[in-house]
């Protein structure tokens, strides 16, 4: 089976919502060699952006997202051992990482998780639907060097503002880097709330994450 058959093969699982069929197909593409990342971004991730495109268009309803969704994690418990395997980094710098209270969309801050820590970021995933109470509580905890805060929703955009405003009450807001991202923002939002960053897709807060630690660019992630 060629490389583009087995990518097609994981985007179809997603498609299909079928968790048992997606971790089959990633222990077999893992088994017959094939690069990690490229069956996340070429497979996996390619299945969950035409299963987005369906229930924007109407075609798919809640259960095939979450389905979709599902079946994307099953894949990627198989992938990211051997995306961290193959992508050992020195530890470039701490992140807390998370999707804002109001939310429960956590794919693609879960994605965003696996490649950081592959890049060889320290990351605390501290879950979906946090406060920003939360996110400062891991600050202070972790002494992290970054923050990164997923909105999926319109309504769920202001607690991103939030963390900002909460990090500057603390004590923290010059010690800690912000970088915002989800589907309904934009780099605008970020500059009108003073985040550092915006990042369209994992790959890109994966290059933003390097240029606000002042690591050199990596050829995975960086154009």
């Amino acid at each position: 089976m060629s490389d583009a058959d087995y990518f097609e093969r994981l985007a179809r699982t997603v498609l299909d919502g079928d968790e048992e069929e997606a971790e089959s197909v990633a222990k077999a593409a893992v088994a017959d060699g094939l690069d990690a990342l490229e069956c996340i971004n070429r497979g996996l991730t390619e299945g969950m952006n035409r299963v987005g495109e369906l229930f924007a268009s109407g075609d798919y309803f809640l259960p095939e997202l979450i389905m979709g969704a599902d079946a994307m994690k099953a894949a990627l418990a198989v992938l990211e051992p051997a995306l961290l395997d193959t992508q050992q980094r020195e530890v470039l710098g701490r992140v807390v990482l998370g999707t804002v209270e109001g939310d429960v969309h956590d794919i693609g801050k879960t994605l965003v998780g696996t490649l950081l820590t592959a890049d060889g970021f320290e990351v605390t995933d501290i879950g979906f639907d946090q406060p920003a109470s939360e996110f400062v509580a891991a600050v202070k905890e972790t002494n992290a060097d970054l923050v990164g805060a997923s909105a999926l929703l319109t309504t769920t955009m202001r607690v991103q503002a939030q963390i900002i405003e909460e990090l500057k009450a603390a004590g923290l807001r010059d010690s800690v880097k912000v970088m915002v991202g989800g589907a309904p923002t934009a780099q605008a939002w970020a500059d009108s709330i003073g985040a550092d960053g915006h990042a369209v897709d994992a790959i890109g807060a994966v290059a933003l994450a390097r240029l606000l630690v002042d690591a050199p660019p990596s050829p995975e992630y960086d154009d």
